[in-house]
């Protein structure tokens, strides 16, 4: 199954948008968060994200979703990183473009139907033309 690992600035934004895609991916889903900096405050953490990645990556794929500034260039680095990497470390990671929680809920409930790693990026991708309120 798909991996997917929320990328914040804030360790309780990413921990609650994962408990939430969790939910709605009917538990099937592995979500993780990568939130914080390495001493719990504001920011990002490349070693936080490796771990998240660790653990939600069962030869799948995983997909990043990160919130704003850092965040991306982190997820980014991670990927970039990947071609450094042992090959038998090898993971497919790719960053969607998605707003973090519409775009966490859309993957989950995609990745726990058992689709791969593109469709599972593009569910959360669709999240971008989700609608709040109608044409006015």
């Amino acid at each position: 199954m798909v991996g997917i690992v929320l990328i914040s600035h804030s360790r309780a934004l990413a921990e609650g948008a994962a408990e939430l895609a969790r939910a709605m991916g009917v538990g099937k889903a592995v979500v993780e968060p990568a939130g914080g900096d390495p001493d719990g405050g504001l920011g990002t953490s490349l070693d936080r994200v490796e771990r998240a990645v660790a653990t939600a990556n069962d030869g799948d794929g995983v997909l990043l979703l990160a919130d704003i500034g850092s965040s991306v260039l982190t997820a980014k680095t991670f990927i970039e990183d990947a071609e450094d990497r042992d090959p038998t470390d090898a993971v497919e990671a790719v960053l969607a473009d998605a707003p973090l929680v519409e775009g966490a809920v859309a993957a989950a409930s995609m990745a726990a139907t058992g689709a791969d790693l593109t469709t599972v990026q593009a569910a959360a991708e669709s999240a971008r033309d989700l609608r709040k309120l109608g044409p006015a």
